[in-house]
């Protein structure tokens, strides 16, 4: 993903290079909606283990598609070498979090094991910033934070990729509480997938006429909001599915409206012999928040399900069913988390993306 990313800044420009992204999220985010829908389908006709030998099938197809692609690459003099302390460092740190956050509540917080992962990480975290800080060619280029631009749409992609944790909890829910197959719970992602592919054209005409900022902020104020859908636990289980789906919607809107403007800003704002690193730096954010944010979504969704009548004198709000009222307040915990993380994408883009951000001709 970050080679792609590198290879349209350096092969586009100005209007050329905004539609180039814009295609290339609509591959990028498309994908990612299709695969709630695509996997539900799978498991339920095969089996989910198919969904694996399926994305093998995928990855052999997409490598066919790349043997035309044209190189780009440094000569051999002016390659840096690679910072194998900084990867190791930033990969012990980003583990032993992952370890901590999903195995926390089954071990027990003040578990040595849990304890263990957690000194671990936060000594990797702080022998990787110290020993990056110094570096010109570190594995993680920290003077690219140094441009408040690149920061914001690299912190806020961070953050609403993190947000993957509510169709997790979403349909989780809707399988365990309302007894929806792993198809018909996909179905309500239906909308995020056509919502997402409708609508990322639209962001780079509103980049192109707003600059980078404004459908930033607009998209994620969207994004919040249909997240914040799903979190109406308290309806009757066919309400919920009505609610969830406008809400999954919602999501896709606001990410079709974000993707291309935050790329873009991303992108422009960095020097042409940093577009690698800037790219790579900007597509681990996705990665890596994706991965932090379904994690503690379900650590949050799962330690609150185990508890018994956690939601006390609340349960009188949920109608339907009360056998689980223990799963639902669970969800609603789990989900507010991850409007929590778009709220501060908003706060993120509005101290760092500046108003006047031009977004024809960068």
């Amino acid at each position: 993903m970050p080679a792609t990313l590198a290879l349209l800044k350096d092969s586009f420009d100005g209007k050329e290079r905004q539609r180039a992204v814009s295609f290339w999220s609509i591959g990028s985010w498309g994908g990612s909606g299709l695969c709630a829908l695509f996997g539900g389908l799978v498991a339920s006709s095969l089996g989910w283990r198919w969904i694996f030998w399926m994305s093998i099938a995928v990855a052999a197809v997409s490598a066919f598609l790349l043997k035309d692609t044209p190189d780009n690459k440094m000569t051999t003099a002016d390659r840096p070498r690679f910072d194998w302390f900084g990867f190791l460092a930033f990969i012990i740190a980003m583990v032993a979090l992952n370890i901590v956050i999903g195995q926390g509540d089954a071990l027990g917080w003040l578990n040595p094991t849990v304890i263990g992962p957690a000194l671990v990480f936060v000594i990797a975290a702080v022998v990787f910033l110290r020993v990056e800080a110094g570096r010109a060619d570190g594995f993680v280029d920290l003077t690219l934070f140094e441009n408040r631009t690149y920061a914001g749409a690299t912190l806020s992609n961070f953050l609403l990729n993190g947000a993957a944790g509510t169709l997790l909890v979403a349909l989780a829910l809707v399988q365990q509480g309302a007894g929806l197959s792993s198809f018909q719970a996909g179905l309500l992602t239906l909308g995020y997938l056509v919502a997402i592919l409708g609508t990322i054209r639209v962001g780079e005409k509103l980049l192109q006429q707003l600059g980078a900022r404004r459908p930033m902020l607009i998209g994620c104020a969207i994004t919040a909001a249909g997240i914040l859908l799903t979190t109406f636990t308290f309806l009757r289980a066919r309400q919920y599915m009505i609610v969830a789906f406008v809400g999954f919607t919602l999501f896709g809107v606001g990410l079709g409206f974000y993707a291309t403007p935050s790329t873009d800003a991303a992108l422009s704002n960095v020097p042409g012999d940093k577009t690698g690193a800037a790219s790579g730096i900007y597509k681990m954010a996705s990665s890596l928040g994706a991965a932090l944010g379904v994690a503690i979504s379900a650590a949050l969704f799962t330690a609150l399900s185990g508890l018994e009548s956690q939601s006390g004198p609340l349960s009188d709000l949920f109608l339907g069913r009360t056998d689980n009222i223990d799963i639902r307040f669970a969800a609603v915990i789990a989900l507010l988390f991850n409007v929590l993380m778009v709220v501060v994408a908003i706060i993120a883009i509005a101290l760092t993306v500046p108003r006047d951000d031009p977004g024809v001709g960068r």
